[in-house]
C-alpha cells in the first residue's frame, strides 16, 4: 500500500491559498471565444515545446510552431515527439472540457501510447516496462538512480492509482497531483516517455482545480525555466529500495505549487482585459479576420477585402480595432503591409 510522507508546511498552505485565490479571479474574467481559441492554441504550442524540451528535444519554439502548423510528412524523431505530444494534449483538453476523462491506469497507458507513437517498438507502446532501466547523469554519464525492478512496477502503479482515486475528496487536488507526479517519476514505469506521460497525466489531476481557463494552462513551462532544478526536485538519487522508506514529498510539493502559481500568474497576465460590451465585443467581421490569420498565419488588406464587402476605410478601422485590443500586430509597409497574431510568449 502506498502511503506518501509529507508535511503541510506554512509555505505549502500559503501556496494552496494563493492558487485558490488566483483561480477565483481567473474564473471571473470574461473574454470573447475567439480570443480564448487563440490563447488555447498558443498554450498548446508552449506546453509541447517545453515538455519535449525538458527531455532534451533541441527544437526551438519557432520550429515547434512551424511543425504544428504545417504538419509535415516524413518526420524525424524529434519532430515526431512534438507532433505526438501536441496531439495527445489536444485530445486530452477536449476530453477534459467534456468531462469525459476518468483517471486510472488505463488512461496513463493510453497517454503513453500517444506520446511515444512511432518512437518505440510497438510492443512497448502503452505497456509497462519488462526490462530494467537506469538513470544516468547527462554530464558525467554515470548512473545516479536505479528505479524499481520491472517485476514490481505493475504493483507500484496499481498502488499509486488506488491511492489517487481513493484520496479524491479527502486530500487537496493540488497535493494529490504533486504526489502522483513525483511517485510516477520515481517508479519510472516505461522504457521511455516517462516524463511526458507523467506531465500529461498530472494535467488530468490538476483539472480538478476547477479553472475555467484550464486549457490556457501550461504548467510544464515553469519546469523548463530551470530543468536541472526540476529534475533535482522531482527525482531521487541512489537505489530505489534503499531510499523508498525515507522519501519525503514535502519539498517537492512546495516546489510543485510554486510552479502552479507562476503559471497561473502568467495566464492571468496574458488574458486580454476584454469584457463583453459595445466597445470591446468583436463582430462577425473581426472573427473572420482572426480565423483567417489562424489558418494562414497572417492577413493582408487585400485578403480582408475578399472576405467582406465593407468599405476600404471601414476595413482599416476593423484591423485597427484588433491591433488596439492587442490581438494582432501590423507588419511591413505600404502595399506589403500585413497583420499577424501578436506574440504573447
Amino acid at each position: 500500500m502506498f502511503k506518501p510522507k509529507y508535511t503541510i508546511t506554512d509555505r505549502l498552505l500559503a501556496n494552496i491559498k494563493q492558487i485558490n485565490s488566483i483561480v477565483s479571479d481567473l474564473n471571473n474574467d470574461k473574454f470573447p471565444k475567439v480570443v480564448f481559441y487563440e490563447l488555447e492554441r498558443s498554450a498548446r504550442e508552449i506546453s509541447t515545446f517545453t515538455s519535449t524540451s525538458i527531455e532534451g528535444n533541441p527544437l526551438p519554439l519557432t520550429d515547434v510552431k512551424r511543425i504544428l502548423k504545417t504538419q509535415p510528412k516524413n518526420l524525424r524523431s524529434n519532430e515526431q515527439e512534438v507532433v505526438n505530444y501536441n496531439r495527445a494534449l489536444e485530445e486530452l483538453n477536449e476530453k477534459l472540457l467534456k468531462g469525459s476523462v476518468s483517471f486510472n491506469l488505463g488512461l496513463i497507458l493510453s497517454i503513453h501510447k500517444q506520446v511515444i507513437d512511432k518512437l518505440l517498438p510497438k510492443y512497448q507502446l502503452g505497456k509497462l516496462r519488462l526490462e530494467p532501466v537506469f538513470i544516468n547523469d547527462p554530464k558525467t554519464r554515470k548512473t545516479i538512480y536505479w528505479p524499481p525492478d520491472y517485476q514490481d512496477v505493475p504493483r507500484l502503479m496499481k498502488d499509486l492509482a488506488d491511492f489517487i482515486t481513493g484520496s479524491k475528496g479527502k486530500i487537496d487536488p493540488l497535493i494529490l497531483a504533486g504526489i502522483f507526479h513525483k511517485q510516477f517519476v520515481i517508479i519510472h514505469p516505461f522504457m521511455d516517455g516517462n516524463g511526458r506521460a507523467a506531465r500529461l497525466s498530472t494535467k488530468v489531476l490538476l483539472a480538478e482545480m476547477a479553472l475555467n481557463t484550464f486549457s490556457l494552462f501550461s504548467f510544464e513551462n515553469y519546469y523548463n525555466k530551470n530543468v536541472t532544478n526540476y529534475f533535482s526536485n522531482v527525482g531521487i538519487l541512489g537505489n530505489y529500495y534503499d531510499k523508498v522508506d525515507s522519501i519525503d514529498f514535502t519539498g517537492w510539493l512546495e516546489y510543485f505549487t510554486d510552479g502552479i502559481i507562476d503559471e497561473l500568474l502568467r495566464v492571468k497576465k496574458l488574458l486580454p482585459e476584454v469584457s463583453v460590451s459595445p466597445k470591446t465585443e468583436m463582430m462577425i467581421y473581426h472573427k473572420k479576420i482572426m480565423e483567417f490569420i489562424s489558418k494562414k498565419g497572417y492577413i493582408s488588406e487585400r485578403d480582408y477585402a475578399k472576405l467582406t464587402d465593407r468599405a476600404k476605410a471601414t476595413r482599416s478601422l476593423d484591423l485597427k480595432k484588433l491591433v488596439d485590443m492587442g490581438l494582432i500586430e501590423r507588419k511591413g509597409k505600404g502595399r506589403a503591409t500585413y497583420y499577424k497574431l501578436k506574440e504573447r510568449y
